[in-house]
């Protein structure tokens, strides 16, 4: 069983900002570029899974004109992580003895103050993870990077990374295209 996991196009956002829940806009034309590559690859009766967050929504959506047979739905348990204050500033402003408050106590300390925490972001995605392999089909989800690296976390039956040194660090490029497969 496979589950293909698409981060989204790169987005309008400046670079090295914090933007994880903030809804912000992909130029139409990466997006399209992007469904245009992604759709001929996918298998007929794909089940297409998107964060309701538009950098993702709206390439679901392109990529369903292009292949109109295919069952798409939302699922707001592969947003992005929600990094509270620290949402909408460039991460370099974020005061080092801040980042590290939540880095000391990764999986319960809430990010930005009044985000979310690693364990319970690890434990909607472990929610919708567990509800695709319940269904025993392949799927494509069109989600974050922070949500593809919980999914690795998770194919290893990790079920929250308790220090910051156990989540995964791989850089993952914006259209970036992975599958996960399991038994």
């Amino acid at each position: 069983m496979k589950l293909g996991l698409v981060r989204h196009a790169q987005t309008d956002a400046a670079a090295g900002l914090c933007y994880g829940r903030t809804d912000v806009a992909v130029p139409p034309e990466a997006m399209r570029t992007l469904a245009e590559r992604i759709a001929p690859q996918l298998a007929e009766g794909i089940d297409i899974v998107c964060s309701p967050l538009q950098r993702c929504a709206g390439l679901a959506q392109a990529i369903a004109a292009l292949r109109p047979g295919l069952a798409l739905r939302t699922d707001a348990r592969i947003a992005e992580m929600d990094f509270g204050s620290w949402e909408g500033r460039s991460w370099s402003s974020i005061e080092r003895a801040e980042f590290e408050a939540w880095t000391r106590s990764f999986a319960d300390a809430r990010a930005g103050g009044s985000g979310e925490s690693t364990r319970a972001f690890m434990q909607r995605v472990g929610e919708a993870f567990d509800a695709w392999r319940g269904a025993g089909r392949d799927a494509l989800w069109i989600t974050h990077a922070g949500v593809i690296r919980a999914v690795w976390l998770l194919r290893e039956g990790v079920r929250c990374a308790e220090r910051a040194d156990q989540w995964p660090a791989q850089s993952i490029a914006f259209g970036e295209y992975l599958t996960v497969e399991l038994p």
